[in-house]
């Protein structure tokens, strides 16, 4: 691999930005974008429905509703890194979609409120993130507004996360009293000055600690206090240490104000400084490092009608290894098949500009295969898979009809779309009288969002029908007793259907239900997600 590929994969950095709902994470989001030049005016969730929305929530629903239900990738070109920033879907019910781009990125960026500290789901995305072994980088936001006490947050980060954690910069006061950061790393207070709405750069001035302007700009409270907390980092903290930061024991932490952008600027500098590039990644071969010569990738996410006037599918792709070239031809692992990819974009929110190439660490629309399925391998070598993406098993089921005869194609044609996205799974009931959808998620807000996307989308109307089920399991093939199963052995309201690749499930109503059937059928394997029906070391229920 030549110099020039080496230095393209040295200056990538992927990431995502994950958090608890309405701790800043878009709003973080979009002012990286600010800082980092690819927008000149940042938006904001909280705007007014007169003003723009964000350029990472470009869905209609999340405009209206102010929340983030898709994940959005979006690359642009800083201080001479290649930036692909990955916005994640904030509602809990959009988890699923979250891990799946967890699996894409070398990095994360935590956001934290002052003033609840770490939240059910930031614990859970940070658990997977520990998982994999993916770097954090963790943000306070909020500071302008009444917070916590940065030492208690320090030490809850350290005692619930079970990190080593490195205080990169630290609050100059909270509140209306909030003036900017000192960066312990340089030894300077930066002190900003607030912007109409935040909508541009925040105006910074920065002086050494001993500058008597620093005293004469705080109270004698909030100097006090600075004088006190840093003596004690200096005499009892853990300094930063790269390599711990790379294998994602130690968090390096940085406090600020996405809003009025207090920090987003240090925070952005420090992680392009501190977070790896492109790392090897699992496959059926082994590690596959992105200096290896052929190419691979994986698709994580496919959505739909990103571009309102055409009914198209957008498959993102992470690059692994070797160059990406348009027009190149792959080979497709699922389906055994090659073909070529000649249209290839580059995403920023809902604008596409072509890809002649790109390289690992970089995130690529595909548009013109229909085929593609989430977790598919695109490689140049016929022998690569990479690890299946994680599937949740579905909580909520429903039965989703058609209304009206008129609009029956264009309901069928956009629910097969929206179903290859990938938030809602599609079973088929055993012995059904009618033809009609069943459909799972993990939360019902899902089933919202695809109703919404089907009437404004695709002009189709539908009606839901919720079902009482609340579990699924999928029943191990070599372990399918066909007449165990007839033979009434199913608890009442239970029932058997088929997922979308025609494999065998149960549906059960509850918890006691599943033990119930467990121990009358020990001989039959249920398995809680599909992906280990590809697993040798599947396991079933315990």
């Amino acid at each position: 691999m030549g110099k020039d590929t080496q230095h393209e994969i040295s200056r990538r950095r992927t990431f995502a930005i994950i958090s608890h709902p309405d701790a800043g994470k878009t709003t973080l989001t979009e002012k990286f974008l600010l800082y980092g030049g690819a927008v000149q005016l940042a938006g904001s969730v909280t705007a007014r429905k007169t003003q723009n929305a964000t350029a990472s929530d470009w869905m209609e629903l999340e405009k209206q509703r102010g929340i983030s239900v898709s994940s959005t990738v979006l690359q642009f070109d800083y201080c001479g890194f290649c930036i692909n920033l990955l916005d994640t879907p904030g509602h809990r019910d959009f988890s699923e979609d979250t891990y799946r781009v967890l699996m894409a990125v070398d990095a994360v960026v935590m956001v934290i409120d002052a003033a609840k500290g770490i939240e059910s789901q930031t614990l859970k995305l940070f658990e997977m993130c520990r998982f994999r072994g993916i770097p954090i980088f963790t943000f306070v936001n909020k500071f302008d507004r009444p917070s916590r006490d940065p030492l208690v947050i320090i030490d809850e980060l350290e005692q619930t996360l079970q990190l080593h954690v490195c205080a990169m910069n630290w609050p100059l006061g909270d509140g209306l009293e909030f003036r900017g950061v000192y960066d312990r790393m340089q030894r300077q207070a930066h002190f900003f000055e607030r912007t109409p709405g935040g909508k541009y750069r925040a105006p910074v001035s920065v002086h050494d600690v001993t500058d008597p302007q620093v005293r004469e700009r705080l109270s004698e409270r909030t100097y006090a206090a600075l004088i006190e907390h840093l003596a004690m980092l200096d005499a009892a903290s853990e300094p930063l240490d790269r390599e711990l930061v790379r294998t994602g024991d130690m968090t390096p932490v940085f406090f600020g104000s996405a809003i009025n952008n207090f920090g987003v600027q240090l925070l952005l500098d420090a992680f392009l400084e501190y977070a790896p590039p492109p790392h090897p990644r699992r496959s059926s071969k082994g590690l596959i490092a992105p200096q290896h010569p052929l190419f691979s990738g994986f698709i994580f996410k496919i959505q739909s009608n990103m571009d309102p006037h055409h009914r198209d599918q957008i498959a993102f792709m992470r690059v692994c290894s070797g160059i990406f070239t348009r027009d190149m031809k792959v080979f497709h692992s699922r389906t055994g098949k090659s073909l070529r990819l000649a249209s290839s974009h580059r995403v920023f929110a809902r604008e596409r500009e072509t890809v002649d190439e790109a390289f690992p660490g970089d995130v690529i629309g595909l548009v013109g295969h229909s085929g593609f399925g989430i977790g598919d391998t695109l490689t140049e070598d016929t022998d690569l898979t990479y690890e299946p993406l994680p599937q949740f098993a579905p909580e909520c089921f429903a039965l989703l009809h058609n209304p009206s005869t008129a609009t029956y194609k264009r309901f069928r044609a956009g629910l097969e779309h929206l179903l290859q996205e990938g938030a809602v799974q599609a079973f088929t009931l055993k012995d059904a009288v009618q033809n009609i959808p069943l459909l799972g998620a993990v939360g019902t807000l899902q089933f919202d969002v695809l109703q919404f996307r089907l009437e404004t989308e695709y002009g189709a109307a539908s009606r839901l029908e919720p079902m009482p089920w609340r579990l699924v399991r999928w029943v191990a093939p070599a372990d399918v007793d066909h007449e165990a199963l007839r033979d009434g052995k199913l608890p009442t309201g239970c029932r058997l259907a088929t997922d979308a690749a025609g494999r065998l499930v149960v549906l059960f109503g509850s918890d006691w239900e599943l033990k119930y059937f467990s121990e009358r059928n020990p001989g039959v394997r249920l398995l809680k997600l599909s992906t280990d029906l590809h697993r040798d070391d599947a396991t079933g229920e315990d």
